[in-house]
């Protein structure tokens, strides 16, 4: 080609494309930064750290609306329609930007009265003219205003929005139900474990943590807990519990394990913070374990040999959170093939006019029949939740089974 260099590759006309090109790339530069902005307001405004600007435009946008679907077709868009953005404010608004959004539904119902008066006023029949704003309505809109209000207020002094509470809760008890989960034991081992909260509620005050320690992580130990109380106020004590307590599992030895336990809830000095506990330390090559006990029921094995329940009951040490420098005491056991070990919190035993060993014998007799009476392995998974709705299904209390068997 005429006026090109030996060697060089020849020139082509791209201005048109040269042009196009930084066009483009500023357009895509600009839709990144926009989509990372909505994304980070998204987020701060679901956890509750954002301005609430565009839910404040929002609402108050719906006022007018409302106030002339009210004038348009009365019988269908009543004048107590105001309250649905007062209820929206209430849950979305902080108490500043809820008392703006007030004075703007104030002066909707305001208006709403003065429109439907002149109505009335211009029509032929004046009795016959049903629509306006009552003294009731009226009543309606400001009681929920109120109660929006403090709604809005305890909020704001909490510091949980809405948005973000319930997700807060949920993710409270999911892992509260994780950290209950049992290890993946070796094969021939198996494990099933159950919680039920008292009165159907999401977060119970029993729970279980467990975890392969020692050499080879040939050690289960597992702690089944029962913290004193019901409930939201039981189930945050017991998250906080189960993750010191977790903690705790693998890092002593044993029979250090109950003694650190107590001298935790002793230091959080709370009004009723005292718990049961047993923990359970189980050598997975030889099926030998220790059971030591801080006021909880006593374990319960199954002899495959003998087709009878053998109760693994030590010297009942203290309570945890009661006093400083308590001795706890365990009992030993081997479990066979074929045998099953089963612990469990008092709320699967205990009940109204009867006996623990009475509720302990009907717990037994139960589990005989749902575990031990059929075919052991992975299939007998779930036994522990059908056992509590077989034997404490109507219990007002939190509820824990822990089973464990070999094949």
């Amino acid at each position: 080609m005429a006026g090109s260099t030996p060697g060089t590759p020849p020139r082509t006309t791209t201005t048109g494309t040269a042009a196009a090109d930084p066009v483009k790339a500023r357009l895509r530069k600009r839709l990144y930064r926009a989509r990372r902005t909505l994304r980070r307001t998204g987020v701060d405004y679901f956890r509750g750290d954002a301005a609430d600007w565009l839910a404040f435009a929002v609402l108050l946008l719906m006022v007018p609306l409302l106030v002339a679907l009210n004038v348009w077709i009365p019988a269908w868009i009543p004048p107590t329609a105001l309250v649905l953005p007062i209820l929206a404010g209430a849950l979305l608004l902080r108490p500043g930007s809820l008392v703006l959004l007030y004075a703007a539904a104030a002066l909707g119902l305001s208006a709403e009265s003065v429109i439907h008066t002149g109505e009335r006023v211009a029509s032929s029949r004046p009795e016959a003219y049903v629509f306006g704003v009552t003294p009731g309505a009226a009543l309606v809109v400001g009681a929920v205003g109120v109660a929006g209000l403090l709604v809005a207020q305890f909020r704001s002094r909490v510091g949980v929005p809405w948005r973000g509470g319930g997700s807060m809760l949920f993710d409270l008890r999911e892992r509260l139900r994780v950290q209950s989960r049992v290890p993946d034991l070796p094969q021939g081992w198996h494990a099933d474990m159950a919680l039920r909260p008292a009165g159907g509620q999401s977060f119970s005050g029993d729970f279980v943590v467990a975890a392969r320690t020692g050499p080879g992580r040939r050690v289960l130990e597992a702690v089944l807990a029962d913290v004193s109380g019901k409930g939201m106020d039981a189930g945050s004590r017991a998250l906080l519990l189960s993750g010191a307590f977790g903690g705790l599992l693998g890092s002593l030895p044993p029979h250090d394990f109950l003694p650190a336990a107590n001298g935790y809830l002793l230091r959080q000095e709370w009004e009723e913070g005292f718990a049961t506990a047993v923990h359970l330390a189980l050598d997975l090559d030889t099926g030998e374990y220790e059971l030591l006990s801080a006021g909880h029921l006593p374990g319960m094995q199954r002899l495959a040999g003998a087709g009878r329940w053998e109760i693994k009951e030590s010297q009942e040490g203290p309570l945890l959170g009661i006093y400083d420098g308590a001795k706890f005491e365990g009992v030993r056991g081997r479990l066979g093939p074929g045998d099953v070990l089963m612990l469990c919190t008092d709320g699967m035993v205990e009940a109204p006019g009867r006996d623990l060993s009475e509720g302990m014998d009907r717990l037994m007799g139960e589990a005989d029949r749902l575990v031990a009476g059929a075919h052991l392995g992975a299939g007998s998974r779930g036994a522990a939740g059908r056992l509590i709705e077989t034997v404490a299904k109507d219990i007002n209390d939190d509820r824990a089974v822990l089973l464990l068997w070999r094949d």
